[in-house]
């Protein structure tokens, strides 16, 4: 028996934060994921980040538009082979809108110019600890797409890294979208569970993009 004791619906884990399961169809996690393998090649493609004080995390990262280093935005891969970031798509632009209309409201999504892309890749070992999406000059909504593995998203307050917290089930072709007051929360992936893709598409591990506006 394939049917959920209890079907997955829209939530709204806190104000501004809203959780779609299953926004992306199997075809359209399939194109994005064929785009993310293209994007991930050098130059300026998936690298280990390290903290200024030399810790690495173990999520990978490539971005679009603006590349993200801690704490900045540069248009070159500066924390890794120098070379210019990739473009940021107009159709991934589109895609975020769409996202938060759906989400928030065409109201939320008017003048949001989505032009940055921090696409991580978790493997059955990594982590992503508690921490804020700060370093934009927007309050647009940030965008959260996932692929692959489920994961467990830990999404908090705006105060502090510690509780109080909720944690949510992503799992490939959800959308998590955080606007408003939520903007600031701090938020993390405490734990990935392996195997868990869907076998038609064909990737070991879980990716999230994740699409903000500079603000510049």
């Amino acid at each position: 028996m394939d049917a959920e004791l209890f079907p997955r619906s829209r939530r709204e884990i806190a104000p501004g934060a809203v959780h779609i399961p299953d926004w992306l169809d199997a075809a359209r996690q399939r194109d994005l994921l064929t785009a993310c393998r293209e994007w991930a090649r050098p130059p300026a493609g998936l690298r280990t980040v390290r903290t200024p004080g030399g810790h690495a995390m173990t999520a990978r990262q490539v971005c679009l538009g603006l590349h993200w280093y801690p704490y900045g935005y540069a248009p070159t891969a500066v924390d890794g082979d120098g070379a210019p970031v990739k473009p940021f798509p107009d159709w991934l632009g589109a895609l975020g809108r769409d996202a938060v209309t759906r989400a928030l409201g065409a109201e939320a999504a008017a003048g949001a110019a989505y032009d940055i892309a921090l696409i991580n890749f978790y493997d059955a070992e990594a982590r992503m600890g508690m921490h804020r999406d700060s370093d934009e000059h927007s309050a647009a909504p940030v965008v959260s797409l996932s692929l692959g593995d489920t994961c467990v998203f830990r999404f908090g307050n705006t105060a502090t890294r510690a509780r109080p917290y909720t944690d949510v089930e992503l799992r490939s072709g959800d959308l998590f979208v955080f606007g408003g007051p939520a903007r600031l929360a701090y938020h993390g992936v405490p734990r990935v569970h392996p195997g868990t893709a869907p076998p038609e598409l064909g990737l070991d591990g879980r990716l999230n993009i994740t699409l903000r506006v500079s603000g510049r």
